[in-house]
C-alpha cells in the first residue's frame, strides 16, 4: 500500500463536488467517518488502539509506560472550509507508512511507537484551533471547550457526545501524555520555502507565535430602501475601514493579519447592518513584532479585541532538531501556521516537525498540492526519523538516557 492508495480511501470522505475541496469539520458523520477509517488502518497492522479522554485516537505498536515512553508521530484529519487534501491527512498516512517501512525493512523500533491522530486541529467548527491537542496537555479548560457552539448553535459538548465521546471525562489526560517520550509531526508545508529551496522535505525551526481575536462594530440596523446615506450608521461599512486598517498595519509592522470572518446582523440583502463581529487572525514572526501590530491594530481602529485563542512563539527542541538535522541533512524552514506539534512542545514534550513540500506554494485551499515522489521522501524521512529515535541515539528523549 503507498500514498496515492491511502489517500484514495478517504478521497471522498467531506469532498465537496463543487469546490473539490474538504468540508471535515470536527465531530461530524464524517469526523466520524474518518475516525472508523484511523481505528481500521491501525486495527489492520495490528497496533494496539486507544482513545483518550478528549477523543483523540492513538495507535501504539510495543506497550509503553511511565518507564517505557514512546516515539510518537501523527497529526490531524479535519480541514478549514473547502480545504485541500494534504494538510493534516498527509501526516496521519505518513505515520503508518513509516511504520509499513520499517516492518518491512525488518527494521522493528527497540521501543514503543505510536501514531496519534489529534481532533479539530482547524478549529472550523468551534472557533479554537488545535482543540484536542490543547485539551489533552490543560491548555484548553473543559468548561470552555464544551460550551463553545458551532454557527446552528449546537455546543461542542452535544456533538462529542453524539459522536461516543463521555464529556464528563474530557480534560487533560495526564496518563497518556506520560506515555509519550517525544512527538514528531509530519506536514505539508504552508508556504513556498521548500520550492524556493529545491528540495522534498524540510525540517522545522520555530512556529511564529499566533492569535486569533473578535472585535465588534456596532451601527444602526435600518431599511436599506428607506434610510438616506447621510442618515445611516452602517457597522458593515465601519468594518471594512477596520479590515482596511488591519492590512495596512500589517503591512507597515511585516505581520500576517487577517480578517477571514465576519458575522452581520441583521445580514439581509435590503437591511443596513446593525451589527458586524469581525474575526481577526495575527502571526508573526517574532513576540515583539506580534504585540506591536496588535496594539497599532487597536490604536488604528479604535476597537478592542477580545482574545478567543493565544499561541506563543514555538521553538522545537533544539537538541531534536540537530539530530535530526544531523542524520537526515534536510534545510531548515519556520512557519507561520499553528500545528497540534506547537501544543505539545509548549506542554514540555520535546518536539520536532517535518515539512514536505508543497508544489502550489497554497493552502487551505483545493490546489494545495505536493507529489507522490515528495509525499513518499517525507515517509521516508519519517521512518528515518521513528528509527533514530527509537534506538540509543534517541534514547535521552525517552528518559532513558
Amino acid at each position: 500500500m503507498g500514498v496515492e492508495t491511502m489517500f484514495a480511501d478517504i478521497s471522498a470522505i467531506g469532498r465537496d463536488a463543487r469546490s473539490n475541496g474538504y468540508l471535515r469539520y470536527a465531530w461530524t458523520s464524517e469526523d466520524s467517518e474518518l475516525a472508523d477509517w484511523f481505528e481500521g488502518e491501525a486495527r489492520r497492522r495490528g497496533l494496539d488502539y486507544q482513545v483518550d479522554r478528549c477523543g483523540n485516537q492513538w495507535a501504539w505498536m510495543g506497550s509503553p509506560s511511565k518507564s517505557r515512553r514512546g516515539v510518537v508521530v501523527g497529526s490531524h484529519l479535519d480541514s478549514v472550509p473547502h480545504g485541500g487534501a494534504f494538510d493534516g491527512p498527509l501526516g496521519v498516512i505518513s505515520s503508518f507508512l513509516a511504520f509499513d517501512a520499517l516492518i518491512s525493512n525488518g527494521a522493528l523500533p527497540s521501543t514503543p511507537v505510536g501514531i496519534v491522530r489529534f481532533r479539530d486541529e482547524e478549529g472550523a467548527r468551534f472557533g479554537v484551533a488545535c482543540a484536542g491537542s490543547r485539551l489533552l496537555v490543560g491548555k484548553l479548560a473543559p468548561a470552555r471547550a464544551l460550551a463553545l457552539r458551532d454557527d446552528l448553535g449546537v455546543t461542542m459538548a452535544e456533538a462529542m457526545a453524539a459522536a461516543g465521546i463521555d464529556v464528563e471525562e474530557v480534560g487533560s489526560d495526564g496518563e497518556m501524555l506520560e506515555l509519550v517520550g517525544c512527538f514528531v509531526e509530519l506536514h505539508v508545508e504552508q508556504g513556498r520555502d521548500l520550492v524556493y529551496q529545491e528540495r522534498p522535505v524540510g525540517l522545522a525551526t520555530h512556529i511564529w507565535p499566533h492569535g486569533r481575536f473578535q472585535g465588534s462594530c456596532s451601527g444602526q440596523a435600518n431599511h436599506a430602501g428607506t434610510t438616506r446615506m447621510q442618515d445611516r450608521s452602517d457597522a458593515l461599512v465601519a468594518a471594512a475601514r477596520v479590515i482596511l486598517e488591519v492590512e495596512q498595519v500589517a503591512k507597515d509592522v511585516d505581520v500576517l493579519a487577517t480578517v477571514g470572518r465576519l458575522e452581520i446582523e441583521p445580514n439581509g440583502i435590503n437591511a443596513i447592518a446593525g451589527e458586524v463581529n469581525i474575526h481577526l487572525d495575527l502571526r508573526a514572526p517574532n513576540a515583539d513584532r506580534f504585540e506591536l501590530a496588535l496594539a497599532e491594530i487597536g490604536q488604528r481602529t479604535g476597537l478592542t479585541f477580545q482574545t478567543i485563542s493565544l499561541t506563543p512563539v514555538t521553538v522545537f527542541d533544539d537538541s531534536l532538531r540537530a539530530l535530526l538535522g544531523e542524520h537526515l541533512d534536510l534545510p531548515l524552514v519556520g512557519t507561520g501556521a499553528g500545528h497540534d506539534a506547537g501544543v505539545m512542545s509548549e506542554a514540555g514534550i520535546p518536539t520536532a516537525m517535518l515539512f514536505v513540500r508543497n508544489e502550489s506554494g497554497i493552502s487551505h485551499s483545493p490546489v494545495e498540492f505536493a507529489t507522490v515522489s515528495d509525499c513518499e521522501a517525507g515517509v521516508v524521512a519519517l521512518a528515518e526519523t521513528v528509527r533514530l529515535l527509537s534506538t540509543s541515539v534517541g534514547s535521552r528523549f525517552l528518559g532513558l538516557a
